[in-house]
Order: C-alpha cells, then structure tokens, then sequence
C-alpha cells in the first residue's frame, strides 16, 4: 500500500494527505531530547515511507538544520513548506508564544536564514505564523515582502498558518495559496473555514488532527488538546460516546482518518520524534479516511461544530 495524495490547492503540486511536522526535532528543553543521528534516520524514514510534505519552522528549534544536513541531498522528494514572522534571534528564555514580528527585514531575514538551514535554494511555502490580523499584515506590509520574496524565486507560495478570530479575514484577502489550521475530531471550531478556505482554490494543510485528541503514548492526553483547558480533550471524548460507534478501532486510529475524512483536506500534518510511531500514522493513513456512515455517526456523536 501506497499514502494517497490529494492536489495542494491550485498550486499544481500534489502532496501525501500525510505530511511531517518537524516541531519535534526541536530539541530540548522546548521538545524531546534526540540525537543528531536519530533525527536524520527519522527524517529519512519519512521520505523513505512516501510522504512529501515536511512542515518546518524558525520557531523550531534545529529543526530546519537537521532538514538541511540530513535530507536536503534529496530535496526533490518532499514539498518543503516553513514560516515567517519568527524572531529569528529567539531568547534563550522564552516560552510560548514566542514574540513575532511581521514586518519586512524580519521576514526577509526568516525567508533568508531558513533557506541556508535547509540547504536549498527555495522555500516551497512559506507560512506567515501566528495568524496576525488583516490590519497588522497591512500595517507591517507583510504579504507584499512575501511577493517581493516569491518574485525574486525564493519561495513558491504564500501561506497562513491561521484561526479563528483572524482566518475569515485571511481567506477573504485572496492572496494565500494555503492555509494551515488546527482541526481534530474534538476540536472542530474550524470545520467549516477548512471548506471556505478549499473553495478558494487554496491549498489545506490540517494540523493537530492526532495531538488534539488522540491519547498518544508520547502525550499527556489529560491535558487536553492545545488550545482546550485542561482535560476538556478527554471530557468531549467521554461526553460523545464515540466509542460506541468505532469497533474497537484504536483511538489514535479514528482521530487521524477523522481528520482525512475531511473532503476539503489537501494533507494533515503529524509529528513525531519516533520512527516506531512515525510508521503507525504510515499505517494508518494508508487505511484513508473513514467508511463514510461511521465518519457520519462520529459528527452525529461529537455534536456540531463549534465557533
């Protein structure tokens, strides 16, 4: 068996509906302790398993070094999509959510300093981070410095890593090829921008489709999705009976094809710092989404979304 892909939009480019975030080859004390070495058998492993989209960011840690030095050799296997707006300088204090800064030297030195990491001469899409307001884009002249950077043939598309309140206003500018939003089976607010966002013609990257959610080995699900208090994750769960619909599936299972269930899905992005676990979600997602009368019982079960 095969990932499927599915088209990025109107981009012309065609993705696995799984893509790799590389968040978590962040490094301590910000993620989990790895191996120089161990990040780039990973990384290999993911091209390896078929998947062409890896997610990156400045805000990543040695993320994007570890791209550069351990698969750039083979950059023409995987859409590379990273983002903008980071400090890029980040203060060896800092805690989310890091300081940001959309204006354009500093989106510029983002583009610039990314492209040595990676080791590559384009950016396939770079995202803007934080979902800014429309006023603050306009304010910092922020889309133009991605035009300029696109102009000059140092990225390809222009994305929004983007929610709510600010994503209707992203979407209703028209000028991002791609949108990458959070969305999980519990945490549906953003359900229906997914599909306005497709409608656009733009490209859909879904994000937190299994750690928002999904009681994960690595992951202290009684905290909750990010973004939910804590332990709502698991109340919405329970509250749903969801499991009554799923026959034995495993959870982490129903979460991720949930989230491929979606049809306005271009890919999902999941992360891992674990070949073990990096080849379940391969497993999984070549299952594809769910039979479509149990994806209509969950929606049922899990009520409307939210937002």
């Amino acid at each position: 068996m095969a990932i499927s892909t599915r088209h990025l939009g109107h981009t012309g480019a065609d993705v696995t509906i799984l893509g790799y975030g590389a968040m978590e080859l962040r490094g301590q004390p910000r993620g989990p302790a790895i191996a120089d070495e161990d990040a780039g058998r990973l990384l290999n492993a993911v091209l390896d398993a078929g998947i062409s989209l890896i997610d990156t960011s400045v805000d990543y840690g040695r993320s994007e070094e570890l791209i550069g030095r351990y698969i750039a050799h083979r950059r023409d296997e995987y859409f590379l999509a990273s983002k903008c707006g980071c400090l890029v300088e980040l203060p060896a204090d800092a805690t989310p959510p890091y300081p940001h800064d959309f204006r354009p030297a500093n989106v510029r030195a983002d583009v610039e300093q990314s492209l040595r990491r990676l080791g590559t001469d384009r950016l396939d899409l770079v995202q803007v981070h934080m979902s800014p307001s429309r006023a603050q884009l306009e304010a910092d002249q922020t889309v133009e410095t991605m035009q300029s950077l696109r102009d000059e043939g140092k990225v390809r598309f222009l994305g929004m890593s983007g929610l709510l309140p600010n994503l209707p206003d992203h979407i209703g500018m028209g000028v991002f090829d791609a949108f990458q939003i959070p969305y999980s089976a519990i945490q549906r607010e953003h359900e229906e921008l997914i599909t306005a966002a497709a409608a656009t013609g733009a490209g859909t990257l879904i994000r937190g489709g299994v750690a928002r959610g999904a009681p994960a080995d690595d992951k202290d699900w009684s905290r909750g999705p990010i973004g939910l208090v804590e332990g709502e994750g698991q109340r919405r769960w329970q509250a749903s009976g969801i499991e009554d619909v799923l026959d034995g599936m495993p959870r982490m299972e129903f979460m991720l094809r949930f989230t491929l269930s979606h049809p306005a899905l271009s890919t999902t992005i999941v992360g891992t710092s674990s070949i073990g676990h990096l080849q379940a979600n391969v497993a999984v997602a070549e299952k594809g989404p769910l039979p479509a009368d149990v994806y209509e019982q969950a929606k049922v079960r899990l009520g409307p979304p939210a937002g």
